[in-house]
Parts: C-alpha cells; structure tokens; sequence
C-alpha cells in the first residue's frame, strides 16, 4: 500500500504544539478567506468555471506557487535539523569543562594534573560505583577520499573523539551502541588476520558511518555488508592506518552521530593531542548542574571555563542562525517575483474578462463583490499550489545533509544531519502563500471594478 506523503502523515499533536501567535495568524488568515467566500454574492460557480476554462493560466500561477513553496519547505526543513542536531546533543545535567578562554573543544587543552581533581568535585553522579565524568580528547582529521571523482572533493574531515573509558563515556552523553555492537576494549587495538600491523578498534555515528562509505571503488563495494553505510567489522583507513568498527552508535539526532570514538591514549599520540581537551562530568539534574557550574568557576587551582552541556551547543547554533537569515532574505525575494507573477497572470485574465465584468455590474452585482470574487480566485489558485508545493517539498523530510555547526567565533564542527519538515514550517509555508495569493489578487481585482459597464461591454 503506498504511504502517504510526509506532509499528510503529520500527527495531530505535532499541530498543537504550533506556537500560539502562529495559530492566531494562521487562523486568522483562513478565517478571512471564508468570510470573504461567504459574504461574495458571485456566485462560486463562475470562479470555477474560470479556472477550469483557462486552466493553462491556472496551472502556470499554480506551479510558480508550488516551486516557491516548495523551495522554502526543503530549506526550513534543512534549518529544522540544524536546530534538532543542537538541541538533541546537550544533555540537561551535564557540565562541559574547558581550558580557561576556550569556547570551543577543539581550541581546549586541559593540564593532566587538574582533571583528576576536577573530577572529584562535589556534585558529580556516581553509577555502580564510577564517577560520570568522560574524560575526553576532541579533534579534526584530514582524510583523502579513496575514490573521488573528477571535480569532487578529494578530502573530508573527520571527527574524532578520544575517552578513556568508552562506557562511561556513553553514559554521560545518553549515547547506546546498536545491536551487535560493543564498545572498543581496553587495549583499543585488534589482530586482524592477513595484516602484519593491529588495527585500531573504534565505534561510529550512523551519520559518519554513511559519510565514510562515500567514494569506496565498486571493487570495494561488491564485498561490503551494506553499500550505503560502513558495518561492524568493516575496515577503513586514516593516516595510514587501519581502524577497525567494532559498534555503532545509534542515531539521537546529535552531533555525536558524525564523530569516530576510539581509546584516548592512541587516538591522541597518534595525531599529536596528547592533553586533554574537556571533561564532561554528570550532576543529577539540570540544576544541580548549575551548582557544579558555580563550583568550577570557583576552582582555585587552576583557571577553567565551566559551561553546560545544554549552553555549549546552543552556542553551537549560531551558524544556524546565519543560515536561517539567509533563507528569510531569499525567501523575501522568491515571494516577491511570485506576486508580481500573480499579478501579471490576474491581469492577464481581467483583460480577457471585461465583458464578464460588465455583465456582472448589470446584473446588479456590486464592485465590492466582484473585486472579492477575483480576489477569490487568486487566493484558491495561491492555496492549490503552495498545498502541492509543501507536498513536494515534504518528501525532502528524513533526508541527509552534510553541514558546519559552530558559534561564528571560529572552530565550528561537521556535521551529518536529517532534513526535517514540522508542523511549523507547513504553517510558515501555507501563511506565506495565502499572503502571496492576497497580495498579488489584490491590485488587481480593484482594477477589475475600475470597469464601467458600457466601456466593458464594448
């Protein structure tokens, strides 16, 4: 049975949880159209018939409607996820340490002889006896891309994340290995057969485990478990060395889900980082995290730079906000070509349509009910095309994409995230094209009325 597009499939909850002045505007706006369609004394016939009649001008206005509409779901879809991938990956009752004026991890380098008493700081949770505190080393690798294509990117980065205790590292941030997964052991390192040299084990994000089988040969592809994604027990190679997947991280929609996990103290040497670069510590509760927060401000020892878990990453948002910026200005400017479109095709129709006018004024029908009766039709096309158009644009929901997340102060990470289409954007999409509708009907259904009766009829 076919499934029905995502913009159909959208729960009823996802509607309530609209925020309020959207609804109020939405509502209002709809609420408007009725009226206007139940105070027209035109009969809905005649608009109808119009459209049906001229139903390739009617199908051109739709589709400008439907490409800007759709246009604008993929690109709120592309920031939704940005704004999901953040937000998911802070958790409440976490406190991210840094070196003092660090603001990003990958500028951060704590002293060795700090961490082991930072860690032992009131306030920190204990599970089965460990402390929740992930003692981590973050950084960037260089990889060439094994086959990339003329005019295609010959590198990427990859992020990698170093910690000494994969367990309780996964702890701390809510992150689960999918089934059949273990994290890497303490050694970190594994024998494979045929190699002289051991392999260095690691777990992966589903979205890096996507990225990474990118550009594989077809030679390598007829071999592998799943040509869309690296597995368990598939190899890859970075800085001449081979790293073995041994689990999976299960997708949370998170940053995490683009990062290489492997242990600290080969991960480190290996690319010269051999400090640490922040250390995540467990509180009970968001506020109680806050406590913590305080307690490290207060830390006399040495000078570091507490933040919450939750705050860092919304920091991270930042690029987000430039990209949201920038889909208004060009959204600004796509619906302005769609009215004077609108525009230009309603008067198009008027100028085939003014013996119609005329007649209708004889008949007695006012201006006032003929303008709202143009205006009608520019409204129903408007609300046909920015209907398919979401439509379309829906089906862009639960893709991926490749982006940068980062404050705008420098560093910044690469990120794997899922477009997402809401209920809010629908509802941004639908107000759009009805403003659009209103706005491009409405000059010239005033002109319509300008008519006089006898110059229409002649």
């Amino acid at each position: 049975m076919p499934q029905l597009p995502p913009v159909l499939a959208l729960s009823l909850s996802e509607f309530q949880q609209l925020p309020t002045m959207l609804l109020v505007v939405l509502g209002g706006a709809l609420a408007v159209v009725l009226v206007l369609w139940a105070v027209c004394e035109v009969p809905l016939a005649y608009n109808v018939r119009n459209l049906t009649v001229r139903w390739k001008t009617t199908v051109m206005t739709a589709l400008a409607f439907t490409l800007v509409l759709g246009l604008m779901t993929v690109m709120l879809a592309f920031v939704e996820g940005m704004h999901r991938l953040t937000e998911n990956s802070g958790q409440p009752g976490n406190v991210i340490v840094l070196s003092e004026g660090a603001t990003d991890e990958g500028f951060s380098n704590l002293g060795f002889s700090d961490v082991g008493d930072l860690e032992n700081q009131p306030g920190v949770t204990t599970v089965d006896g460990k402390r929740m505190c992930s003692r981590e080393t973050y950084l960037v690798v260089n990889q060439p891309i094994e086959n990339a294509g003329a005019g295609r990117p010959q590198h990427r980065f990859i992020q990698m994340r170093g910690v000494d205790d994969p367990v309780v590292s996964g702890m701390v941030h809510g992150v689960k290995l999918l089934p059949n997964g273990r994290w890497f052991s303490d050694s970190g390192v594994q024998e494979i057969a045929g190699q002289s040299e051991s392999a260095i084990e690691v777990v992966i994000g589903e979205g890096v485990a996507r990225e990474l089988a990118r550009g594989r040969s077809e030679e390598t592809l007829k071999t592998a478990k799943n040509p869309q994604r690296l597995e368990i027990g598939d190899v890859f190679n970075i800085a001449n060395r081979n790293w073995l997947i041994v689990g999976i991280m299960e997708s949370s929609g998170s940053t995490f889900d683009s990062e290489v996990w492997g242990k600290r103290s080969i991960l480190g040497p290996k690319f010269g980082k051999t400090s640490y670069t922040s250390l995540v510590m467990r509180a009970k509760d968001s506020s109680e995290a806050r406590k913590l927060k305080e307690v490290f401000k207060k830390y006399e020892k040495a000078s570091v730079n507490p933040i919450l878990e939750t705050e860092y990453f919304e920091s991270l948002s930042q690029i987000n906000k430039q990209f949201e910026f920038g889909i208004l200005f060009v959204t600004v400017f796509i619906a302005i070509g769609g009215v004077f479109g609108v525009m230009n095709t309603m008067f198009a129709a008027i100028s085939q349509r003014t013996k119609d006018i005329g007649v209708l004024q004889l008949l007695g029908f006012g201006k006032l009910h003929i303008m709202i009766s143009f205006l009608l039709e520019s409204l129903v096309i408007a609300f046909i095309g920015g209907v398919i158009g979401c439509a379309l644009g829906s089906f862009a929901d639960g893709l991926t994409a490749t982006s940068v997340v980062g404050s705008g102060q420098g560093g910044g990470k690469t990120v794997v995230l899922k477009l997402t289409v809401d209920a809010v954007s629908l509802a941004y999409s639908i107000l759009l094209t009805l403003a659009m509708g209103t706005l491009g009907g409405l000059l010239p259904a005033f002109s319509a009325v300008r008519l006089k009766p006898l110059d229409a009829l002649r």
